[in-house]
C-alpha cells in the first residue's frame, strides 16, 4: 500500500525553470492497477498556491499521477520581473510548455486548468499546436477565454482595469506590498466585507477566520505586481480567434460572481472541437480553500474524474 500523504509539504519539491525558482507538487497514484496510471497535470488559477489546490490534487491521485507546478509570481515562485520579463500570457504559456517538456517528455497527459490557469493552458496549446498530440483530455475548471466572458457592469470593469494597471507599476506595487497588504489590514478588509464576499458569506465565525487566515497567506506569497499585471491581462484577453483541435470538458457554476456561463460556453465553442458542460455544486466562482473530499466532489463531477483515469 502506498504511504498516505497527509499534508502538502510531503509531496512538494523545489522547481527551477529558466532561472525562476519555485515549487511543484507531485502525488503518485494511490490506487495501483495492472495497467500504468494516467498522468494528470493541474494548473491553478489567479491568486492561488499549491496549498490551495492540494485537496483537489490528492483526490484526483486516486485516478492517476498528479503534478501541479507553481506559476511564476504565484505561490511564492519568483516572478518574471526577476529575469527582466513581464508576466504576459505568452510568457506564462512558454513556461508551462517548458515544464511539460521537462516533467512529461513525450507522455500523454490530462490537463486541468482552473480559471486563469485554463487561460494559460489554452494559450500554450495555441502557441504550440504540436503539443495537442500529448493531450488525452482537457478540463476547464471554471475557465474562460475572453474579457467578454465577464459579467461585470461596464463601470466596474473599467474601474478594475484602471486600478490594476496603476497597481502593476513598480512603485505602486511596492507601496501596496509594504504598506497595504499587512495582515491586520487584510483581516479587517475581509471582516468588513464578509456579508457581501461570496467566499465568506456562508461561513460561521470559526470558518470565516480560517478562510481569512488562508487569504492572508495567499496575499503574502503572491507577487502583487504579477497579480495586478495578470488582472489587466484578463480584462483585455481574447483567445477566441485561434482554434484548438481538441474537445474540452467545462465545469461551470450557475452562481459564478465573475463570469457569464452562456458567454463562456460561446467562447469555448469558437476554439474547441467540442464542449461538454458539467455544473459544479458550489456557490461561488471558487472557494478560498478546498479542504476535503466532499468539497472536491462538489467541484469536480464524477464523470470527469472517471475520464481522467483513462489512458489514450
Amino acid at each position: 500500500m502506498p504511504k498516505k500523504i497527509k499534508k502538502p509539504a510531503d509531496c512538494i519539491a523545489p522547481l527551477v525553470v529558466n532561472g525562476l525558482h519555485g515549487r511543484f507538487l507531485r502525488i503518485p497514484v494511490s490506487k495501483k492497477n495492472k495497467r500504468p496510471p494516467s498522468e494528470i497535470l493541474l494548473i491553478y488559477g489567479h491568486h492561488s498556491s499549491l496549498e490551495r489546490m492540494y485537496a483537489i490534487a490528492e483526490s484526483l491521485s486516486r485516478h492517476g499521477n498528479v503534478i501541479m507546478p507553481d506559476l511564476p509570481g504565484f505561490g511564492g515562485m519568483d516572478s518574471f520581473y526577476k529575469i527582466g520579463e513581464k508576466p504576459s500570457l505568452d510568457n506564462m504559456a512558454d513556461y508551462l510548455a517548458t515544464f511539460i517538456k521537462l516533467k512529461f517528455k513525450n507522455k500523454t497527459l490530462h490537463i486541468g486548468g482552473m480559471s486563469f490557469g485554463f487561460l494559460v493552458v489554452t494559450r500554450m496549446l495555441q502557441k504550440y499546436p504540436e503539443m495537442t498530440k500529448q493531450v488525452a483530455g482537457l478540463v476547464s475548471i471554471v475557465g474562460f477565454l475572453s474579457y467578454r466572458d465577464f459579467k461585470f457592469k461596464k463601470s466596474t470593469y473599467l474601474t478594475i482595469r484602471w486600478l490594476s494597471s496603476i497597481c502593476s507599476t513598480r512603485m505602486v506595487a511596492g507601496i501596496c506590498k509594504y504598506l497595504v497588504l499587512r495582515p491586520l489590514f487584510i483581516r479587517w478588509a475581509y471582516v468588513v466585507q464578509s456579508k457581501k464576499n461570496p467566499k465568506m458569506k456562508d461561513a460561521d465565525k470559526v470558518e470565516r477566520d480560517k478562510r481569512i487566515d488562508f487569504e492572508i497567506k495567499l496575499w503574502q506569497c503572491n507577487d502583487i505586481r504579477t497579480y495586478m499585471d495578470t488582472t489587466v491581462t484578463m480584462m483585455l484577453v481574447n483567445l477566441t480567434k485561434i482554434k484548438i483541435g481538441l474537445p474540452v470538458w467545462h465545469i461551470t457554476v450557475d452562481t459564478d460572481q465573475y463570469f457569464d456561463g452562456r458567454k463562456v460556453r460561446a467562447s469555448m465553442r469558437k476554439v474547441f472541437k467540442k464542449i461538454t458542460v458539467y455544473k459544479a455544486k458550489i456557490s461561488s466562482h471558487a472557494p478560498t480553500i478546498i479542504s476535503n473530499s466532499d468539497e472536491v466532489n462538489s467541484l469536480i463531477p464524477k464523470e470527469i474524474r472517471k475520464e481522467l483515469a483513462k489512458i489514450k
